[in-house]
């Protein structure tokens, strides 16, 4: 059965998924441009047409996954309710007890970024953006009175830090903490952060 010829925007996009697969799967150093062409059963060539080399695709495919993932952040955030309830929402998401997928992918992004400069840019790029939407909705409960929290950056910065860290516990060390207690401890921190006790943190979701 012939392939639907797809446009170049479509193509591109088409590619970036499979990569993102197939890292997921093998590892960025493992990954080949023929893995990816193999998935969508298309030629190396069509691949290196797109993406010169596998270093450019790999790349590519972190921004892709990190364009999603931000998009998806900003409609978090940016709903018609509270700033706590935006904030324990997002925090929830984006925790790799909840539904945010791809946490192998940028455990392989994190360990590759160490020798690939482009990665290297995509990761931090992120991780910035990651942490200033987080402090501006910080920045806005505070604003409103909700609660209390004299540094939202460093809020932000510290509730990602946790964040991460249990997301290499979690994915990589099977059994080193249950998905319960790591979600105490995210839900335990926020609301330190935020000068609140947990019960009132757990109310603004009633």
């Amino acid at each position: 059965m012939a392939r639907v010829r797809l446009s170049v925007a479509e193509r591109r996009e088409e590619l970036l998924r499979a990569a993102i697969e197939q890292i997921e799967k093998r590892g960025v150093a493992a990954v080949r441009i023929a893995d990816v062409a193999s998935a969508l059963g298309v030629s190396n060539a069509l691949v290196l047409y797109h993406f010169s080399t596998k270093e450019k695709l790999v790349a590519a495919a972190f921004a892709y996954a990190a364009e999603d993932d931000l998009a998806h952040l900003r409609k978090l955030l940016g709903r018609r309710t509270t700033a706590l309830r935006r904030l324990r929402s997002a925090v929830r998401w984006y925790a790799p007890t909840g539904q945010a997928k791809g946490w192998r992918l940028w455990i392989e992004g994190w360990a590759a970024a160490l020798r690939e400069p482009a990665l290297r840019e995509v990761a931090q790029d992120l991780d910035k953006r990651w942490k200033a939407a987080l402090a501006e909705v910080v920045a806005e409960g505070v604003a409103a009175g909700e609660f209390r929290c004299p540094d939202p950056f460093g809020a932000a910065l510290r509730l990602t830090a946790l964040l991460d860290g249990l997301a290499v516990q979690l994915t990589s060390y099977a059994g080193a903490v249950s998905r319960t207690r790591a979600q105490e401890w995210v839900d335990e921190a926020l609301a330190r952060e935020l000068g609140l006790d947990r019960a009132a943190l757990t109310a603004s979701q009633a």
